[in-house]
């Protein structure tokens, strides 16, 4: 299970990034909610030890179990239905010993891995008519458990991650363009149909977020009051922002302006607090953080490492693309944390536990 490893071969540079966008993290949560401060720290910690301990384990061994991952995925979704609990109207999470746990955000990582190894063994027919419809199969259980919750913007992130994977291994781009050629009008389409009086393929509180964001002045006292409060927060921060944990009433945590701060609009906090510089310092982490993915993606010994690094590097990349972009009014809301940042154990946890595999794969790269 452990093998012979060269230290000079362990990515410092992926731990260094990671690490400081979860301290900026933990300040962020603190400010936020005070009382949340130590459970991010703890999180944090815990990670950074399961990560460590994961980093030194051969990814080969973790891939050769990829079926029974995929069961213990399907097993933890199916916990939701039968014994979750619902908080704001949404089922997503089950209590286990005490500790509250989402299993759809263990299930992107999961999906990886089972992807990663399924399509590496299966390469050789990766671009035939039937091996893509088994592959649709496979990633449609777990994804109408997701949704089920409702969990709709998951759902899409596993979707991306998805398509990524298939592209990194070895998609012909002739059906790339098919897709993409079906995929724009269809998403043109489904669009118009949702906002159609009437509608039953999506719910009326996700209609209702499309609406605001299409016509925020029109919701600008209810649905869109969130957003438009944290387009505000961030430009009130102007250049170095107004500091952590500061005492301005018109905050937006001592406000009250948005609810739940700590999670889907914790990037209104950092630049509110931290300001532009901030904001900015937060992107390049991130952007850095995909880099230093797709360069391990680039180093690795197999397609399957490949695969995984490059289905990572999507997870946090586009997440992040979705979490900032709520924030600031580029995109309807839709509850997806920011890697790393946002609070959320279960999120943070299994985000370093992916970069332990990373690290894993970095160690096992290629000599040139």
């Amino acid at each position: 299970m452990l093998r012979q490893y060269k230290l000079r071969d362990y990515d410092f540079k992926l731990i260094i990034l990671v690490i400081t966008l979860s301290v900026i993290g933990v300040l962020a949560v603190g400010s936020a909610k005070s009382d949340l401060l130590d459970r991010q720290l703890i999180g944090v910690c815990v990670g950074i030890v399961i990560m460590l301990i994961v980093s030194f384990i051969d990814y080969s061994l973790i891939l050769f179990f990829y079926g029974y991952l995929y069961i213990i995925n399907i097993i933890l979704l199916l916990s939701v239905t039968f014994f979750g609990i619902e908080i704001g109207g949404a089922k997503r999470w089950v209590n286990i010993a005490g500790i509250q746990f989402q299993p759809s955000e263990t299930a992107k990582i999961l999906l990886i891995l089972f992807f990663a190894q399924f399509i590496m063994k299966y390469r050789e027919n990766i671009n035939s008519f039937k091996f893509l419809v088994i592959c649709a199969v496979l990633l449609g259980v777990p994804l109408l458990l997701v949704l089920d919750q409702p969990d709709l913007s998951t759902s899409i992130m596993i979707i991306v991650i998805f398509c990524v994977m298939l592209f990194v291994g070895g998609l012909s781009y002739r059906i790339v363009g098919t897709v993409l050629l079906i995929a724009v009008p269809a998403v043109s389409l489904f669009l118009f149909l949702v906002l159609q009086p009437g509608q039953q393929l999506i719910h009326d509180y996700q209609v209702n977020r499309i609406l605001a964001w299409l016509q925020p002045e029109k919701y600008a006292d209810t649905i869109a009051y969130q957003t438009i409060n944290s387009m505000t927060a961030i430009g009130s921060g102007q250049l170095w922002g107004k500091g952590l944990n500061n005492n301005v009433i018109a905050s937006v945590k001592n406000g009250n302006f948005i609810s739940e701060p700590q999670t889907d609009f914790i990037f209104a906090v950092i630049g509110e607090e931290l300001g532009f510089v901030g904001a900015c310092g937060v992107i390049v982490l991130v952007i850095l953080i995909v880099f230093e993915c797709i360069n391990i993606a680039r180093l690795s010994k197999d397609l399957a490492g490949s695969i995984i690094a490059c289905g990572v590097a999507a997870l946090i990349g586009f997440q992040s693309f979705l979490n900032m972009s709520v924030a600031t009014g580029l995109l309807p809301n839709t509850g997806i944390p920011c890697p790393f940042v946002s609070y959320g154990l279960t999120s943070l946890v299994s985000l370093y536990a992916a970069i332990g595999i990373l690290l894993n794969i970095r160690l096992q790269a290629k000599k040139y």
